[in-house]
């Protein structure tokens, strides 16, 4: 076979063909990247590009009329990005900031375990004064820079645990919600915490230049690349900030709350939880200290007591007792019963009256023997066909009030109290009970707790005759879209006997006997229930109960004020200045306000 004869000349200009195309191709692609387009300039660019987020300014809280309870204030968070921080002057550096060079270590190596390249707090929330003095010299410092955000105060040193406060976001709290970033700040409790997607608004991005002595030189591409904050939105509580504060002064030097409710709205006129503290104290960098002086403090400031402080409502349990004995035909109103005063057995009687009595004679002069005979009545009714269904029956109408459940909405936190079940003595009693094991049951003692919260719902239902809404802060958002909707709750009881409880509880306070008739306030009709739990643990508890006006209730209130004796001796007074308070702003009687505010030993 004859080989053909390769021609190997010809292939060096193949080859150099190929590298002047190459080579073409190459000073096209220069030209287009350094000429025509600019997307990879942008890229270099980001090496000196700062990404600042834009915090929105957080929704504003008012009171019911219109009187400001939290606003924004700004301050600064100095940031940082590591690795740009180059060649600086530390102990000029810290001696600007006023920390030691350790804390400065600290808080770069906090920075570091980030990110090295992305930016995160070197120390937060710079006051305005702060801030001018650090900034005109920061362009000394490269890597570190400003960033602006608010913070919340408070012109009203009131209402700290429904306003709540705002801390620093958790991991925890990063991993539920993409939103939050580090260094971010969350609602940790009250208002804050359940309206916080409506109170935090959205972020916005600035992006800027900077030049190489950190200084910010122009916004890039002219802000094309910018979005804006959305504020968020303001919130009007149905609190009655001067209600509030005359709550808390009265209350100063004692244990206990008060919680006043709107009948028809379920709104919550006041809160009071006493000890309490300045919300002030849990802003800023002074957050973290405070806190813990707080939590570790004796007396227990962070405990809301008039949502998680559960105690036996003595004699104000009487009105439900009574209502569910009227509505199951074991009683009438007119119905009496005898009395023996403290010779009365099995349940003795506290308040020398005559007898028998009917149903508002008993209100008016808290009658043990009548609430427990008509206890025992009921539970002895020929329509049950045992004392365990009666019991049910019992139960079935007590928690309808509202007790022995937590309530389901925008107050976080609230606890259940105890209504007792027929399977818990079952249980205790290994089967075998009565009427006469559970007597205590019929003066509200025994196994019984309500919160305070839940006592004031029940004067609420009570005062509109049989219905409570849902208690609740918010009356309404700032943006009219936004509209609050609370569950109304019907209670399975006939109206007419709602209004023979109401003709008793009034006379609590205008019959010659009652047991509130030092509380009285000429030109306003309150009803109202005292009662005095005893306290296994320690001098018994003054508790209240009650509305005003009778015939068309603006506010109910409960007051407890623990270890203090009578109801009548301290929760009624208090209970009455309040609902003057509230009704004709202002107080006509100041020798009544002056015997509360006096401390005085706890009666033995």
């Amino acid at each position: 076979m004859i080989k053909s004869k390769i021609n190997y000349s010809q292939r060096k200009y193949v080859i150099g063909l190929i590298f002047v195309s190459v080579a073409i191709i190459l000073l096209i692609k220069l030209f287009i990247i350094q000429i025509i387009d600019d997307s990879y300039k942008h890229s270099y660019e980001n090496n000196t590009l700062r990404y600042i987020t834009q915090y929105p300014s957080r929704g504003k809280i008012y009171d019911r009329n219109g009187k400001l309870l939290v606003y924004n204030d700004a301050v600064y968070d100095l940031m940082v990005i590591p690795n740009q921080v180059k060649n600086i002057d530390t102990l000029s550096f810290c001696k600007l900031l006023n920390i030691n060079d350790s804390i400065f270590n600290v808080y770069m190596k906090k920075a570091k375990r980030y990110s090295r390249i992305t930016p995160s707090i070197f120390i937060s929330q710079i006051t305005k004064e702060e801030y001018g003095r650090v900034a005109e010299m920061l362009y000394h410092y490269p890597g570190f820079y400003f960033q602006t955000r608010s913070i919340r105060q408070y012109p009203l040193p009131i209402a700290a645990h429904t306003l709540g406060s705002i801390g620093e976001v958790t991991k925890p709290e990063m991993e539920n919600d993409a939103y939050y970033q580090l260094g971010d700040y969350i609602g940790k409790s009250g208002i804050e915490k359940y309206y916080e997607k409506e109170l935090r608004g959205a972020k916005g991005l600035k992006i800027t230049v900077v030049d190489v002595h950190n200084r910010e030189k122009e916004r890039y591409m002219d802000g094309a690349f910018d979005t804006l904050p959305e504020a968020g939105t303001d919130i009007i509580l149905g609190l009655d900030a001067d209600l509030q504060a005359y709550g808390e002064y009265l209350m100063s030097g004692k244990t206990g709350s008060i919680v006043a409710i709107e009948p028809s709205t379920g709104q919550i006129l006041a809160m009071v939880t006493s000890p309490t503290y300045d919300p002030n104290e849990l802003v800023g960098r002074k957050r973290g200290i405070n806190y813990s002086a707080l939590l570790n403090d004796p007396d227990k400031p962070l405990i809301n007591r008039a949502i998680s402080g559960t105690y036996p409502p003595g004699s104000t349990f009487k009105m439900i007792n009574g209502l569910i004995s009227l509505q199951s035909g074991a009683t009438t109103a007119n119905k009496a019963y005898p009395c023996n005063g403290p010779e009365s057995a099995p349940i003795k009687c506290t308040h020398y009256h005559h007898s028998p009595v009917r149903l508002y004679d008993a209100i008016e002069n808290s009658c043990n023997p009548y609430f427990w005979q008509a206890f025992q009545d009921m539970m002895n009714l020929r329509r049950f066909e045992n004392q365990k269904e009666a019991f049910q029956f019992w139960y079935d109408n007590v928690t309808s009030f509202g007790l022995g459940r937590a309530f389901n909405s925008d107050i976080p936190f609230t606890v259940s109290g105890n209504i007792p079940k027929k399977e818990f003595y079952d249980k205790m009693y290994h089967g075998v009970w009565n009427a006469m094991t559970v007597r205590s049951l019929s003066i509200g003692q025994g196994e019984i707790l309500v919160t305070p919260l839940q006592l004031a719902n029940v004067a609420a239902a009570i005062g509109n005759e049989g219905y409570f809404i849902e208690p609740h802060y918010i009356k309404n958002f700032s943006d009219p879209d936004d509209s609050v909707h609370f569950e109304k709750h019907i209670i399975n009881i006939k109206k007419k006997h709602f209004k023979d409880v109401k003709i008793g509880m009034q006379s609590v306070f205008e019959g010659e006997h009652g047991t509130a008739r030092m509380s009285h306030i000429n030109g306003i009709t309150v009803a109202g229930k005292t009662g005095t739990a005893e306290n296994p643990h320690g001098l018994d508890h003054s508790i209240f109960m009650g509305f005003a006006p009778v015939d068309n209730p603006q506010i109910a209130i409960a007051v407890v004020v623990e270890n203090a004796g009578f109801g009548s001796t301290w929760a009624a007074p208090i209970a009455s200045l309040m609902i003057e308070k509230f009704i004709r702003g202002q107080i006509t009687r100041p020798n009544v306000e002056k015997r509360v505010l006096t401390i005085n030993e706890p009666e033995k």
